[in-house]
């Protein structure tokens, strides 16, 4: 079983410390270590190797918004989860279009933790079902972007089992297409919403209920 480097940052020494309890029980997940802000967190980027960090938002000297660009820029194989509080919604699509992998609150439980790391390791991202429905919430009185545009049948169809987490090749055996298929599809669906990456398409079919959450 492969081992996976992880970085803890954030600026509360005793979240630090109750995060690294929690991960230490993982057989496959070793803590290189901790950074309380993300200037700090780039510093030691530049002479450890870093697999995933758990980074936080809000934090004094730089923060997790600026140090995510930095460190994806800089190291594109890293993998970025964020660690998020209940009233910072208004992050969230800059975190998305720095590059983050996922979104955790920090009252999550240690499985919610684990399963964030599984599905990030496992190539797929990660998003709190709690997180959604609160960002669902924020945007409920909005007006919906799909009023403008329309999606196909088959376009629904991969847009699900991408927010589902399936690859390009799971997608194309789920629907008896081809690969080229799928990528083609996923090229349409990215520019007829105008999101960047599979990411943020996710968090927009959340935002404008084409997905249900429960």
């Amino acid at each position: 079983m492969s081992e996976y480097r992880v970085m803890i940052v954030d600026d509360h020494k005793m979240f630090r410390s109750g995060l690294r309890f929690l991960l230490n029980s993982v057989p496959n997940i070793n803590i290189v270590g901790e950074a309380s802000n993300g200037k700090e967190f780039l510093e030691m980027a530049d002479t450890i190797q870093i697999d995933i960090a758990l980074m936080d938002i809000n934090m004094p000297e730089m923060n997790g918004i600026e140090a995510t660009r930095k460190a994806l820029d800089k190291f594109p194989d890293m993998k970025i989860i964020v660690l998020s509080m209940h009233g910072e919604e208004e992050y969230y699509d800059q975190m998305l279009d720095a590059g983050v992998k996922g979104f955790l609150l920090k009252n999550s439980d240690a499985d919610e933790l684990i399963s964030a790391l599984e599905a990030v390791i496992a190539g797929k991202s990660y998003f709190s079902q709690e997180l959604l429905v609160d960002i669902l919430d924020q945007k409920r009185l909005h007006k919906l972007r799909t009023e403008t545009v329309k999606l196909s049948q088959r376009e629904l169809e991969v847009l699900k089992l991408i927010c589902d987490g399936c690859s390009n090749a799971e997608i194309a055996e789920e629907l008896f297409i081809s690969q080229r298929t799928v990528d083609r599809h996923r090229s349409n669906l990215l520019s007829k919403t105008a999101c960047k990456n599979s990411t943020s398409l996710v968090m927009y079919a959340v935002k404008n209920r084409i997905i249900e959450i429960s």
